[in-house]
């Protein structure tokens, strides 16, 4: 993908140029909205859906300074629409207890079918 700068400007700068959805697929890119503790925001690579709520994702600099793969991130949205999701946090074996609000996913082909 074409997208540069922080990650939550992605989600803007993938409009009109990606598609973006808030259905997961393998392969987007989940995009999480800048917030206190996470200022310029964040994004990962679905790697799997295992089902509606729950995607595996590939992303790097969760834990500072080590790529995580196929960590587990849950939609905790009431709308089930991928705009609130809680993160797997290795240091405790299981899932983070903040709420993250994110956009949603980018997909990797752009618009009229190149990539």
């Amino acid at each position: 993908m074409q997208l540069r700068g922080a990650a939550a400007s992605w989600w803007r700068q993938a409009g009109g140029r990606y598609t973006r959805t808030s259905t997961p697929e393998p392969g987007e890119v989940l995009v999480f909205r800048s917030t206190r503790r996470l200022p310029s925001g964040h994004v990962s690579v679905v790697r799997a859906v295992k089902n509606s709520r729950l995607v595996l994702v590939d992303h790097a600099n969760w834990e500072p300074g080590r790529v995580t793969r196929r960590a587990p991130v849950e939609d905790v949205s009431p709308g089930n629409n991928w705009t609130q999701v809680r993160v797997w946090w290795t240091p405790i074996h299981g899932m983070g207890k903040t709420v993250y609000p994110a956009y949603g996913f980018i997909e990797p082909v752009l618009e009229g079918g190149s990539s």
